[in-house]
């Protein structure tokens, strides 16, 4: 039997690194971050976590100052089989869920009601960068939600992420996900933001640097 409260959240950011990710439960400055982050009300920690792949185009843009400036992971708001974007979920409750969304939009509090975001496959509950909620399907029993951005991707809007930022994403797609440093490699030329502003051998560099 399930747990109602529950609910899986999925990052192919660099909330994919679950010690950077739990910086949003315990609160706490995580690693290669300009920025403090203050927790969860509920700080108990998630019952589970497993990888997760979203049919949707990652890509990085805009501007982080909590990452020197570089360019951060959304996905395209349109589902398309021919994109394996890497996540990380987390089975954690409700309420906690909203406290990560709260902290990822830069809000002190958040409300909203899944229940109806599941029904309509995505809602936009707050204009800002991570205020459009994504319903992923279900695992277990229970829903999987993300967030991104409420705009479809814009070319110029691309911009090339901080190796700070890369290599806190790549840790968890070693740690969490599984995968080697060749695959990660070849996963990240060809997604907007990286393809074409780091070539192979830096990518390569930026990869071997990371241990987990």
């Amino acid at each position: 039997m399930t747990e109602q409260n529950l609910v899986w959240y999925a990052s192919f950011g660099s909330n994919i690194n679950v010690d950077r990710f739990l910086c949003y439960i315990r609160g706490g400055k995580p690693a290669l971050s300009n920025d403090t982050e203050r927790g969860c009300r509920d700080a108990t920690l998630p019952r589970d976590e497993r990888p997760f792949v979203m049919n949707h185009q990652l890509y990085f843009a805009k501007e982080a100052g909590r990452w020197n400036g570089g360019g951060v992971g959304f996905i395209d708001t349109t589902r398309d089989d021919s994109y394996r974007t890497y996540s990380n979920m987390y089975l954690v409750t409700r309420e906690q869920f909203m406290d990560i969304t709260a902290q990822e939009n830069g809000l002190d509090t958040f409300d909203m009601d899944l229940d109806a975001i599941m029904e309509k496959g995505s809602d936009i509950v707050q204009d800002s960068w991570y205020g459009n909620i994504i319903y992923l399907g279900d695992e277990d029993g229970y829903p999987v939600f993300t967030f991104t951005n409420p705009e479809p991707i814009a070319p110029d809007e691309v911009n090339k992420p901080s190796v700070e930022y890369l290599s806190t994403i790549i840790g968890g797609l070693k740690k969490g996900v599984g995968l080697s440093d060749e695959e990660i490699v070849d996963y990240f030329l060809e997604v907007p933001g990286v393809k074409g502003t780091f070539t192979e051998a830096e990518l390569k560099g930026v990869v071997a640097g990371v241990t987990v």
